[in-house]
């Protein structure tokens, strides 16, 4: 594809509501942890891509342990993640030059597809972002305090990872101070006053949060 690919792995997490004494993107499907796959899957779109791999800072020697067990190599850098999301991808984005096209990943989407990493890639040389969305296809409901009343699903997307971006206008985004309001990259990226531009996902990109993820991402890989 392109030199200047780079993309960042968000792997800070530790796997609270998965019931696991070890953080879900270390956990093995086909006797692999779930965060191989994650990369495998980019390596395939194109192997050229720089990696950063933020992680929990507890982690950190683990991981090095695992990929030497493993025997996995390939062209990455560790940072420290933090307390949020947020400060994960703030902290791996300093690494990332100027010029580069990034995308940023959940380390625990293994199933994002060939089509998916190159489509985001292609259009954020034009757009400047390319964010993954899929149709939602439950009815949707908007419920306060004092009503509630039906979504025009049609309307609502289901955003996923990767979201790419122009490395310059993400960085400069990041800049500001941390909101809760903040879920997601393209959220930190829209606040700063830019456009997010949205493509076609795929709908197996799930992100495995539960033991019932678990299940379907085992089958889905097998």
């Amino acid at each position: 594809m392109d030199p200047n690919h780079y993309v960042i792995i968000v792997a800070g997490g530790v796997g609270k509501r998965m019931n696991s004494p070890l953080p879900k993107q270390f956990i093995k499907i086909n006797d692999k942890p779930i965060i191989f796959h994650t990369i495998e899957r980019f390596l395939e779109a194109d192997s050229s891509i720089e990696f950063i791999i933020s992680l929990h800072p507890d982690y950190i020697e683990y991981w090095e342990e695992l990929i030497q067990h493993h025997n996995f190599k390939f062209s990455h850098k560790t940072v420290k993640g933090g307390n949020e999301r947020f400060y994960s991808v703030k902290n791996a984005l300093e690494l990332v030059p100027r010029n580069a096209i990034v995308g940023i990943h959940d380390s625990v989407r293994p199933l994002v597809s060939l089509g998916t990493i190159t489509r985001c890639f292609r259009e954020t040389q034009t757009y400047f972002s390319a964010i993954p969305v899929e149709d939602s296809v439950n009815s949707l409901r908007y419920i306060t305090e004092h009503r509630n009343e039906i979504l025009d699903r049609s309307l609502v997307k289901q955003v996923q990872t990767p979201q790419y971006f122009n490395a310059q206008l993400i960085k400069e985004s990041y800049c500001k101070e941390y909101s809760r309001k903040f879920t997601d990259d393209a959220s930190v990226y829209e606040a700063s006053g830019h456009d997010i531009h949205p493509v076609k996902g795929n709908p197996e990109n799930i992100k495995i949060t539960s033991p019932i993820d678990l299940i379907v991402a085992r089958e889905l890989l097998r």
